[in-house]
């Protein structure tokens, strides 16, 4: 029985609360930001093995082959939201950020006087699709690749990357677990929302002083699973939430759920999904005259957004994974020249996918073309951690996941205006 529990508590278990010391940063963290306050069982006793304390290694062959003699071009991969989806948008800012950045790669003499060139893959999220692109990614010849948002695309693309062995910097998808897979051929560039979630809850109920809270989400796997460490940690510190309601991507009748959380006396929403269904629900929830405070996820952080909802966004608070208007020359500078390439401003999708394609670009630069060897550079926490990027400093954990600053976002006289988000410290209520 006792070794029975033991087994339990390591599979309960499975972020570690050892504090890692990466070189390039000023404090130690925990894996993906966790506050130590929440792990399961943690005021009791230590696990029998933690996971994700040490970064997973390659040992295959491949380091050994050189490169071809006969390219005429230096191929990178994009996989994207660019048809045939929802997110669409989202998907055209990443390919865009990523094109710019290659463009000014190639303006600067490319790798060795031959040119970078984009090999554009769409994925629409249907299963087995996104790993046949990645199949034809590897019949191209591309030495890396960058994407993509959507969390089902991610995790079976990923899959099959590990048989053809290419490095996978990702830029779009927020799901915790992509990068808990093993897979020693990916990096992630952007915060994932447990990240977003750890600082909602200290927003909410730390800050604000919220006991009561609803949660409407989207039905796909970016509400199942962005939502679920918000939800853990709001039964951790005392307060789980009131109700849950979903919503499908599209929908733009939500009276029957928001009719449910009105009767509960909740005196918080937390609305999580895409930019156009988040509007909706907003403008519903003041139609009916709720008054409560409302949060929602970084995908709220867009034009699309503050168009639809209109008035009704002021006072609202989000998460973000950069701050756009920080006070960076580097920002500044992609900032202007996306603008004057593409006609729009950047967003979150866009900056990243420019910090993810310099990142390989680098990685190529430094090592040559040689898959194997552009992973080790991607993954040697000692290469590029801290690397200065437009979106803020890159740091990432052991398991590739990029943990740097989140910004909290909230909406005055109709912007977006951002803040660094404090330190976390949860405390049972």
């Amino acid at each position: 029985m006792k070794k029975i529990n033991w087994l339990l508590t390591a599979l309960v278990l499975i972020i570690s609360c050892v504090p890692s010391q990466i070189k390039g940063q000023e404090k130690k963290r925990m894996y993906g930001n966790t506050p130590i306050e929440i792990f399961p069982y943690n005021n009791y006793q230590k696990a029998y093995k933690y996971f994700f304390v040490e970064p997973k290694q390659f040992y295959g062959p491949g380091r050994e082959k050189l490169a071809p003699k006969d390219l005429k071009e230096v191929r990178i991969g994009l996989l994207g939201p660019l048809e045939g989806s929802n997110l669409m948008p989202l998907g055209k800012q990443m390919l865009q950020g990523a094109k710019l950045a290659m463009e000014e790669a190639n303006a600067k003499g490319g790798y060795r006087g031959l040119p970078f060139k984009l090999m554009i893959h769409n994925d629409v999220g249907l299963w087995g699709a996104a790993a046949n692109e990645v199949v034809k990614m590897d019949e191209e010849g591309v030495w890396a690749w960058i994407g993509s948002i959507d969390g089902n695309v991610s995790h079976v693309s990923l899959r099959m990357d590990l048989k053809l062995e290419i490095p996978i910097v990702n830029t779009g998808d927020s799901d915790p677990t992509y990068t808990e897979c093993g897979i020693p051929w990916l990096i992630r560039v952007i915060s994932d929302d447990r990240q977003s979630n750890y600082a909602l809850i200290n927003q909410i109920y730390n800050k604000d002083k919220h006991s009561r809270v609803a949660v409407l989400r989207t039905s796909n796997r970016y509400g199942r699973v962005g939502i679920a460490n918000f939800t853990d940690a709001a039964v951790r510190i005392g307060h789980p939430i009131v109700i849950e309601e979903r919503f499908d991507d599209g929908d733009t009748d939500f009276k029957q759920q928001l009719e449910r959380v009105k009767k509960l006396n909740v005196d918080a929403i937390l609305i999580w999904g895409n930019a156009k269904e988040s509007a909706f629900i907003l403008r519903q929830i003041k139609t009916m005259g709720m008054k409560q405070a409302i949060y929602g996820s970084d995908r709220m952080v867009s034009t699309e957004f503050l168009k639809i909802a209109g008035k009704d966004a002021e006072g609202i608070i989000t998460t973000s994974p950069y701050n756009p208007d920080a006070n960076s020359l580097p920002l500044a500078a992609f900032q202007s020249n996306y603008a004057k390439r593409f006609g729009s401003e950047p967003d979150v999708f866009a900056a990243h996918a420019y910090d993810g394609m310099n990142l390989i670009i680098k990685a190529i630069q430094k090592v040559g073309l040689n898959r194997a060897l552009i992973r080790d550079v991607l993954t040697d926490l000692k290469t590029f951690q801290g690397y200065q990027g437009v979106t803020g400093k890159i740091i990432l954990d052991e398991s590739w996941n990029d943990i740097g600053d989140i910004y909290m976002a909230a909406v005055q006289n109709g912007q977006f205006k951002f803040s660094v988000s404090p330190p976390i410290v949860l405390k049972k209520h």
